[in-house]
Formats: structure tokens, sequence, C-alpha cells
């Protein structure tokens, strides 16, 4: 499998000195623990062990894994799970991409304000689906979707938004048929970007009315109802994007193209070049260009200042399900739809492990314990390693 040339974790390793040095004051506890954990990822700090092959006697020393969310070395085999319990969930019908964004005035505060701003992005987004979906003059149907929360763009600056993969039908009012929508079209973005921001705008208004909205540096003057108002009726002028994607095919695409999103973090450690001269360089796609592939050099500390943007609060589900996927009826309500659809069984599909991304596809289509040397054994552990403690540059101890 060929290896990144750099990685996230080293980043951090040769800069958390300095970045702590400049915004220790402003680190949040949850920022912490993904700066510790990344750079102590597959390293002797958190232990292993050593394993041998029982064929040829190959040893390798395995370390163990951070399991933050964060961390970019630690979503394979979470991702591959993961769309292993969808594909049982998958229809026989036309996918659609379906992508609701923020404008940028609301990403301060969405940073002061994490948990309450994004959860209104993803109940603004989804009531405008269903709201929209459930009317007779467009579909007339209950649908059902997931929504996943990215808030990067390419250059790693704040980007909040919510991507949404729907099946193109749903359950009638009765829900004795399955309302197929037209092919290639599912629901008019215009109208969908209209009733996203309406919405977002009056839970906004709400929070605010209720106190439940915090206010620092830059954004104290927010405090002031009048200048409060005054953003919101900026906000109200502008067009908020709805973004709809070509429809994509059947339950096979859906699943490669899923394992693109779902568990991705903010930059892949296969876009890192290298360290030159205390910057970062790394690829980054200029959509503004004709999705020209280009390099950006990052000093060392901005980039993880950048990183760190992206930090989800501790329990923060950013993967959520919809309408007749929603966890309560989605085994009742996807059994209708398969018996509507004259489907007595999930569709044929691809294990998730043969739809990976590219940087997965190999690491996860192996037996973890089949031995590297001679592709025939298996690793089989013969001696643990303990955890080798060091000091930390985010504390004072050593934990």
């Amino acid at each position: 499998m060929i290896r990144p040339r750099l990685e996230v974790a080293e980043v951090f390793r040769e800069f958390t000195p300095a970045f702590v040095e400049k915004y220790g004051d402003t680190i949040s506890p949850d920022q912490r623990r993904v700066l510790r954990d990344l750079a102590r990822c597959r390293t002797a700090e958190l232990g292993g062990h050593v394993e041998e092959c029982d064929r040829c006697g190959h040893r390798v020393i395995a370390y163990n894994s951070c399991r933050n969310r964060h961390c970019p070395k630690c979503q394979a085999a979470t991702r591959a799970q993961w769309l292993d319990q969808r594909s049982a969930e998958l229809l026989p019908v036309e996918y659609f991409h379906m992508v609701f964004t923020l404008p940028r005035e609301i990403g301060p505060l969405a940073l002061q304000n994490q948990r309450r701003i994004y959860g209104m992005l993803f109940q603004a987004a989804a009531e405008s689906l269903l709201t929209i979906a459930a009317d007779p003059r467009h579909l007339g149907a209950q649908i059902g979707f997931l929504a996943v929360l990215h808030t990067w763009g390419q250059n790693l600056h704040l980007h909040p938004h919510v991507h949404c993969v729907v099946p193109g039908g749903g359950l009638s009012p009765d829900q004795s048929q399955w309302v197929a929508c037209r092919p290639g079209f599912f629901l008019p973005v215009r109208v969908l970007g209209c009733l996203f921001r309406a919405k977002f705008l009056s839970f906004l208004r709400r929070a605010y009315e209720r106190r439940q909205l915090s206010f620092h540096g830059q954004q104290r003057h927010l405090e002031d109802p009048a200048l409060f108002r005054q953003l919101i009726a900026g906000l109200r002028e502008k067009e908020w994007v709805v973004y709809a994607k070509p429809p994509f095919g059947g339950p096979k695409v859906v699943l490669k193209y899923l394992a693109r999103y779902t568990h991705r973090v903010a930059i892949s450690n296969y876009r890192l070049i290298s360290i030159e001269d205390d910057k970062v360089l790394f690829y980054w796609k200029d959509y503004a260009d004709g999705n020209q592939q280009k390099t950006m050099a990052l000093d060392g500390v901005e980039f993880i200042r950048r990183f760190l943007l992206h930090v989800l609060p501790s329990g923060f589900m950013r993967i959520r399900h919809f309408g007749f996927l929603a966890h309560g009826h989605r085994a009742e309500k996807l059994e209708l739809s398969r018996k509507l659809l004259n489907v007595e069984q999930a569709s044929e599909i691809e294990p998730a492990t043969q739809s990976a991304t590219e940087q997965d596809r190999t690491e996860a289509a192996l037996p973890p314990d089949l031995c590297p040397a001679c592709k025939v054994g298996h690793l089989v552990v013969i001696e643990k390693i303990e955890r080798q403690r060091t000091r930390s540059p985010l504390t004072t101890d050593t934990s």
C-alpha cells in the first residue's frame, strides 16, 4: 500500500509547541485532545504489541491507534464497518446529492456556538427537504435521507455545509405506494434555498431571544439587539446556496460516493506534500478556477489553527438520518418501501471494503492479520509493548 509522504501527526509534533505559545489561552479541551491524540497515534506513546507470522516468522511492531474521529489514520476501519451497515439500507432507485451551505457571515458565530449553530444547520436543511418533498405541488411524499456535516473548504477555511444523500422518491401520505420523482430531477433548489434561509434565520432569532447564543471577542457587538437584527436583515437579503449535484445511479454507486463523505476529516494525509522553511505544503482544489489542483503553503502554526477550526464538540453527531430513514422506524419503513418497490430484499451491493476510497481500499480488503512478507501466514501477538509516556507541550503532566 502506498504510504503518504507526510502526515498531519508529523505537522502537529513539529509545530504544536509554537502553536501553544501563540494560541494556548484559546484552545478548547476538545482541540487539546485532538492535538494530543493525533500526535501520539500509532507511536510508542500509546503502547502496542509485537506480532509474528505463524508461517515465515516475520515480525511486525504494531502501535495502538488513537481512535479519534478527527484523525486521518483512524477512519478506514470505521468507514468500512459503517458502509457495511448502510449497504443493507439502500433502495434500487436513483439517488440525489443535495448540499446546504451557510453564508460566510455565520462562520464566526458558528465557531463560538458549534452545537447550537450546526444543530440548526441540520434541522433547517432536513425540514426544508421534508417540507418541499411532502408538498403535492412537488413530490407529495415522505422521503428519507442521510445528512453529513462538513465544516471545511479545500483551503481549510471555515465553510459549514451539509451533504444530503436522498433516494429519488418516497412513501405516499397513506403509505400505500412508492412515489417516484421525475428521472434526473428531485426538488427545485431555489425553492429549497428560500425555505432553508427562512428556517435557519427563524431558529437563529429564537435562540438569540432565549439567550442561547454566546458572543465573544469580535462577535461581542451582536449582544446589542439592534446590531443582531441588522445581521439577520442582511442575511435575509442574501441568496442561500442549495446545490444539487447530478444524480448518480443505484446502490453500488451510492456506496462508493458515501465513502468519500461520511468519515472524512478536514484534510487527509495524502494531500500533504512536505514541510519546508516552517511551512506546510499541500494540494488543494480551486473550485473558483475550474477545479484546478494547486499547491498551498501555510505557516505550520496557521495550518494547525485552521485544522482545529473543524474539531467538533465531543458527542456531537455529524452523520444523521431523517424522514423514513430516522432511527425510530427505519427498519419498518425500509421493509415497506421494498415491498412497494417489489423488492424482496436489499439489492445486491458490493462489499463496503470495495467501496472505500483508493487510500483505504487495499488496507480494508485484506485480512488485518495477513503477513505482509509471505502473504500467506497470519500475524500472532507474541509480546505487549507498554506505553512510553513523554511530556506533552499541552499540559504540565505526562498523561
